[in-house]
């Protein structure tokens, strides 16, 4: 499996970097987050304990369903469902179709690695990167 980068930023902050791209002003690299998060808070609801207990039980149970997920870890159908669509929007997951109707949650990514500058300098505006 693979590493998913993610990093913090508000609504503003990406919507401005967002901007520089489209003008050119601005280039995003390989080594950037693909995942962003709006606040540290955010993060570590996703990554609670109880959702970091969930990825394993994915990963190691292969269950077939979401509902035979639920049987094994005992946690309510909504809140896993309600839990793996956030994990999908956020890339760490893949839900894949299954028998019939069903849906099989596929961990896709065993690390996270987060960028989280402590210090940033703001950039001047009309200033380039």
């Amino acid at each position: 499996m693979t590493t998913l980068k993610v990093g913090i930023a508000d609504h503003g902050e990406m919507k401005a970097r967002t901007m520089r791209i489209a003008r050119g002003e601005e280039k995003s690299t390989p080594d950037e987050p693909t995942v962003w998060f709006a606040s540290t808070e955010s993060f570590a609801r996703l990554l609670s304990a109880s959702n970091r207990e969930l990825l394993r039980v994915i990963h190691e149970h292969a269950p077939g369903s979401l509902e035979e997920l639920a049987q094994i870890t005992g946690r309510a159908g909504p809140n896993i469902s309600r839990t793996l669509k956030k994990m999908e929007g956020c890339g760490l997951i893949r839900m894949e179709k299954g028998k019939g109707l069903k849906l099989v949650p596929n961990v896709i990514h065993d690390r996270v690695e987060l960028v989280l500058p402590l210090i940033e300098r703001r950039k001047k505006k009309g200033t380039r990167t």
